[in-house]
This record gives C-alpha cells, structure tokens and sequence, in this order.
C-alpha cells in the first residue's frame, strides 16, 4: 500500500474515520514512519458493529455453497496476492520476505479448512428415537463476532479467524494491530473482490478504546485474540463478563528439551530457526533449551556457531535471515534484559548490542544466555525477542519438571531418538502443543492451535475444527409426527403398518 494514511474498511470501502487521534506506522529497517494509521472512537466502532449487524441479516440466509464458493474465490486471489501480502508484512513489521510469504502460506491453509464447510458444518439425526419422533441437530452463526490480532502474524492470525466465521454465516468486525495494519486492509480489498457481500468484513484501527468498545458492544457475540498474557487476561476476563464467547490466546515461553541421545546438528539447527526466526517476535518461538546432562557443552557450542552465522539485515533483502524488531521501543526492552542476565549470575555466550548495524533501524543482533536459572527474569518472562536463554539439567526428569512448575503451556518439543522417552514426553508434559524432533509445533489447518496454562483464557482453541464450534451454536430439534393412518391426507399408497 502506498497510500500515507492506512483507513478502515467498513461497508465494503475505505473509510478515514472522523478521529483526531493517529499511530505512526514505521519501518522497522530504517526506522522511518512510513504511513499514520487513524485510531476509532468508541462510536466509530459502534457503527461499525452496526453496519455488521444490518449485514449479517442477509448474510445468515446466504446457501453454504454460495459462501463456500466465496471462500474459494478469496483462497485463489490470497494465492495470487502473496507476494503483495508478504511485502506489505516486510514493509511494516521487518520480517525477512521469505518469513513473510510463509506467514501468508500457513493463512491460506486455513481458508482452504474453511473451504471445506459443507461436510464440516453438517448436522446429525436419528430416526425414530420414540415413536414417530425424531430428533436432529442444526449449526447456526452467532451473529457478529470481533478478532484482535496481533502485531507479529498481520496476515496469518486474521486468517485463523475471520475464515471460518464467515463460512458459518456470521459477519466480521476485526481490530489489527496498530503497528502494522495494512494487510488487513489489503485483504478486506480481496474479500471484495472475491464476491464477499458489503458489511460483511470490516476493519477498524485503534488503541486500547477500540478493543473496550467492541468488548462492551452488546451486538458482538464472540471475540477472538491473540497477544500477550496479561492483554489475553484482560479481554477474556471483561468480554466474558459482558456475556460474549471469549477465545483468547496469550504470551508464551516455549521451551525445546534436548537430550544426550539427540542428533545434534539437526537441534542445533533447530534451536537457531526457532529462537530466531521472525527476530523472535513469534508466540511459537523456542527461547529456553533445556539441555540435559552431558549434552550441554557441545551444544551450545553448535548452536553458538551458527548463530554468529545468522545474517540480520532489511527484509527485503534476499541475503537477510533475520530482520529488525517492530519498534524501537521493544527492541531497547529486549535488549536490557541482557545486562540483567549477567548481572544475575548468568552467561552471556552472544550479545546481541555488541552487533552494529548501519542507519536507524530497529536491529538488534542474535544472543544466547547460558547458566540460566530458573528465578531469573531472563527466564520468567515473555522476551518476545532474538534471545536463546539455555537451562542445564542432570537429566530427563528435572527437564520434566522444570516444565511442569512453568506458568505458560503453549509450546515445547523434545531432541532424541529414544522412542519411550518422546512419547513419556508426549503423555506427560503440561503444554498444548508439542514436537517431536519439530521445534515448532505449529499445528496444520485441520487441527486447532492454543496452548494450556497461562497461555490459554477460556476453552476454546484457534480455527479447525474447535474454531468452528466457536463460531457456531448447536440448535437440537426434537418433532414428532402423526400417525400416517390416521392421517386424512390421500397419500396414494396404503397407509398400513
């Protein structure tokens, strides 16, 4: 988009919003403010929700077909538009492009789940349960519904929502993130063209009054997020308690196992992808290794060497393997947690500051932190950055346990070709979503992604099949029929029994 103000996109069009309030919009590489972005008043939003509302009256009568067919039209202009999608990602947030097209290539999938509404939306009967009664089940849409999407995956959390909603005939009001809004723009711009009905998608920008609007809004029924722990508390805990369906998906510290047995080039080069990638800025992203017994050394040696290998350059350069961080802001937060690492007794193998980088970017260099202990802070909280903290342990039972006392549940994977303990891992481990020699365990679309813990509020994960009974409700119809002989009706074949 080239455009210098990114406008919502409400009814079917762009709309600029009648806000004094504005975000800048940056990029990362240079650290320019590329685009302002408008933020809604409570009241925008609230019209928003309303031309949502008149939509959905159609909309909700629309065949499945119809929609399905819709679905493919949308899933073949996605596939046209990627490199647009992916660019305007790169452009906004800093990823690599390579990061970015994959981003949109994991979103496609689940408009191809979606597309698969017909045999996932059907019903149930059973026949003759009583005396001429029967009894079938039917799926309805809920209405409107709301995501809030988070900075890190423009393109691809959206998807995880608003597919699946729309397949089941409800209509869609979703709230990007600020910093990089212009895919779901662009994307509301191929809805259109793929024959989606006016008002029945919308985008609206904004900050915190954004998100409390469509929270209290009594027309949203259900709202979707993605972020950090203590935002997906506070959206679970206040859209709930204004009767809203809530699935609300928090931070994460992702923690990948290795054990002596392991091959080590392959989890070295695991820990360096998944620490790594997308700068770190990922909810999936390994940022412990827990390396057991006499593993440790040579391990972190391996993944050392590589990581000194990674080149951090602007995402759109085809040499870069990683990019800058979103902000200036969250890029100085990561890096202070460096300092304090070895202020508190830790390590620092690589130090990421002590990397230069020419202009302003937002750049900040790879680093490992090794002798982590598990009170520190570089291990507690969330790093959200191109940080690998490693926690050494004697053997495979402390790694479980170290598991089990943290808080957060969303990711984790196991290095090791010893068959019993993967799948003593698998059993046992306290998390969602698990690898097995797969550092990030990112479910396919057939599936559903959420973790346990604090990683997860409410009790529903995201799209597949539970983001389909998310956004439907069962109705359970019970009838019962007269008896055909007594029926006055001719119906021209003897009404015997």
């Amino acid at each position: 988009m080239t455009a210098t103000t990114i406008s919502h996109w409400i009814g079917g069009t762009r709309s600029p919003g009648g806000s004094d309030r504005h975000g800048d919009v940056f990029n990362p590489a240079t650290g320019s403010v590329s685009a302002t972005v408008p933020f809604a008043t409570s009241s925008e939003v609230d019209a928003a929700v309303a031309v949502a509302a008149e939509a959905f009256l159609s909309w909700r009568d629309v065949s499945l077909s119809r929609r399905t067919e819709i679905m493919f039209r949308f899933r073949e202009l996605l596939s046209a538009h990627k490199d647009d999608l992916a660019a305007a990602v790169t452009a906004e947030h800093g990823k690599v492009l390579s990061d970015a097209a994959g981003e949109v290539q994991r979103g496609i999938e689940n408009v191809e789940f979606a597309c698969g509404a017909p045999h996932l939306l059907k019903g149930s009967m059973s026949h003759q349960v009583a005396t001429r009664v029967d009894v079938h089940s039917l799926l309805q849409p809920l209405g409107v519904v709301a995501g809030i999407s988070p900075f890190n995956f423009p393109a691809m959390v959206p998807l995880w929502m608003f597919p699946n909603a729309l397949v089941c005939g409800n209509t869609f009001v979703l709230k990007p993130s600020e910093k990089d809004p212009s895919a779901s723009v662009l994307m509301a711009e191929l809805l259109t063209e793929a024959g989606l009905p006016d008002g029945v998608f919308n985008v609206v920008h904004g900050d915190k009054e954004a998100v409390d609007a469509l929270l209290v809004n009594p027309t949203v029924q259900a709202v979707s997020f993605v972020g950090s722990t203590p935002i997906a508390r506070y959206i679970y805990e206040t859209g709930t308690s204004h009767g809203k369906r809530v699935q609300a998906l928090g931070g994460a510290k992702n923690h990948m196992v290795v054990l002596p047995d392991a091959d080590l080039g392959m989890a070295a080069d695991a820990a360096v992808s998944a620490a790594y990638g997308s700068a770190g800025e990922r909810c999936m992203a390994i940022s412990v290794v827990l390396a057991v017994g006499d593993v440790a050394d040579p391990l972190v040696a391996a993944i050392a060497e590589r990581a000194r290998a990674v080149r951090i350059g602007p995402g759109t350069d085809a040499d870069s393997e990683m990019g800058p961080l979103v902000t200036r802001e969250h890029r100085d937060k990561v890096a202070s947690y460096l300092p304090a690492a070895s202020e508190a007794g830790a390590r620092l193998v690589l130090d990421g500051r002590e990397q230069s980088f020419d202009g302003d970017g937002f750049f900040l260099g790879v680093s490992i932190i090794d002798d982590v202990t598990t009170d520190m802070d570089c291990y507690r909280d969330e790093i959200f950055g191109p940080v690998l903290a490693v926690v050494r342990v004697p053997d495979f039972d402390a790694a479980m346990a170290v598991l089990e006392d943290n808080p957060y549940g969303n990711g984790t994977a196991i290095f090791t070709r010893d068959g019993g303990a993967a799948r003593r891992f698998v059993d046992e481990v306290p998390v969602g979503m698990v690898g097995v020699n797969v550092p990030v365990p990112v479910p396919v679309a057939a599936y559903s992604f959420g973790g346990w813990g604090d990683s997860l509020f409410g009790d529903s994960h995201m799209y597949g099949p539970e983001g389909l009974a998310f956004y439907t409700r069962s109705k359970v119809v019970t009838s019962r029929w007269p008896d055909p002989s007594t029926s006055t009706v001719d119906l021209g074949f003897p009404q015997s029994r």
